[in-house]
């Protein structure tokens, strides 16, 4: 019988591992333009969220597929009643604007503010934004000052979906760019605001779209670089990525320039024949090399 137990606990510690393994640990993230911490103390433990802002957006960078679970409290001060309500605003990649209402929170009877003078923090009341696969930029704003709300993000990773990639060719001019990454040849292609990466594509299907910043070498730190996706003219996503220069990747035939480290976005590509243009937004930063990445089973749809 111990036997038996101690198997059944070595399966499941194993199960756990490879689970952890998979889709990663939950993390708190902080916004990436330093938002004003509110420091809350929660059953006697210190939480740092962030406040939210009418005009200033909270800007919170990840990397999907995961969940992003957003914690938010109002705050009560003198004469706001026993509830209070508020809406707080977010738009991802760029795309269109949604809401969360939330409505009916009370005085929370297990946190209050390290700075007493800020009043008394509301109820912890969440919700949940899914992502994809690839690199996102979620914006939140409170849409007025009524109320004061702090907010706190926990990423949860999920496991990517199972399936074979092969690579998709934009349609043509396109500038090749062989890249040797791990002892293997990379076919990329540039592209830059007056000639933007052209695409013409059936759906429905995903197309994912790596992309590399060229660095000179004398480049270093972190460089931010902005992609917008059109249609017809119509702004479909904008993306704001952040890449430092790849260790592994080179140029076969150019010495140079060196790549940055690859950042991927999604396009969900629905019904029919789609034409997307994909362009820098950066006056100031260099071309970007730009790689297409179809899903094998959808290889049917372009023929």
């Amino acid at each position: 019988m111990k036997k038996i137990l101690l198997s059944f606990a070595v399966l499941m510690f194993l199960s756990s591992a490879i689970l952890a393994q998979s889709a990663g640990k939950p993390k708190y993230l902080k916004p990436t333009n330093h938002q004003k911490k509110v420091t809350t103390i929660v059953s006697e433990k210190s939480r740092s969220y962030y406040s939210l802002d009418h005009e200033k957006p909270s800007v919170i960078s990840v990397r999907g597929p995961a969940i992003l679970r957003v914690l938010t409290r109002g705050r009560f001060v003198p004469d706001a009643g026993t509830k209070i309500k508020y809406d707080i605003l977010y738009i991802i990649d760029g795309g269109e604007q949604k809401k969360e209402n939330i409505s009916g929170a009370v005085r929370s009877k297990s946190a209050t503010y390290l700075n007493g003078t800020l009043g008394v923090p509301g109820q912890l009341i969440d919700f949940e934004i899914e992502l994809g696969r690839g690199d996102h930029t979620i914006e939140f704003l409170l849409e007025d000052l009524e109320v004061p709300v702090a907010v706190r993000y926990k990423l949860i990773p999920t496991k990517a979906k199972k399936q074979e990639w092969i690579a998709f060719s934009p349609m043509q001019p396109s500038e090749p760019v062989d890249l040797i990454s791990r002892e293997t040849s990379v076919n990329y292609y540039r592209f830059s605001i007056e000639n933007p990466l052209k695409i013409s594509i059936n759906g429905p299907t995903e197309l994912r779209v790596m992309t590399r910043i060229e660095n000179h070498y004398h480049m270093k730190g972190r460089i931010h670089y902005r992609l917008q996706v059109k249609e017809n003219d119509k702004v479909l996503n904008t993306y704001q990525l952040s890449s430092r220069r790849s260790e592994v990747a080179v140029y076969k035939d150019n010495k140079d320039l060196i790549p940055g480290k690859a950042r991927e976005f999604v396009i969900n590509v629905p019904k029919g024949k789609h034409t997307y243009e994909i362009l820098p937004l950066d006056q100031d930063k260099s071309t970007v090399l730009g790689r297409l990445l179809l899903p094998k089973k959808d290889v049917k749809l372009e023929e």
